[in-house]
């Protein structure tokens, strides 16, 4: 009985293991890193975790108040708002278009924030 039960639980790890660790496109595994190289010193980049600066909200949590595809123009103009501490980005189209979807792609609510669902 102790085996099945065991076999049990490591099948249920296994397979939240594999949800939270599945494998992104390459567009979205390109914004995460654009993400995390840029943003992840103020916010919480991933699809779980607080933002080390209060102020800076975690990116799943953003269609809460933006419409992710929204973003690609402030993105392609220079971000020059958002918490007061943000520094000034600007990004090239193919940056613009990996991030946008893996912002999309992380979202706590998904097929909020956007108009491509």
């Amino acid at each position: 009985m102790r085996t099945l039960v065991a076999l049990v639980v490591l099948f249920a790890l296994s397979a939240c293991a594999t949800r939270e660790n599945a494998p992104r496109s390459s567009a979205e595994q390109h914004g995460f890193e654009i993400a995390r190289t840029n943003c992840s010193s103020c916010h919480a980049v991933g699809p779980s975790g607080d933002s080390t600066a209060p102020e800076a909200p975690p990116f799943r949590r953003l269609s809460e108040h933006y419409r992710i595809d929204d973003l690609e123009e402030a993105l392609a103009e220079g971000i020059n708002v958002g918490h007061p501490a943000m520094p000034h980005f600007e990004f090239p189209p193919e940056d613009i278009d990996a991030l946008v979807s893996y912002l999309e792609s992380i979202q706590d609510s998904p097929g909020r924030g956007s108009a491509r669902d």
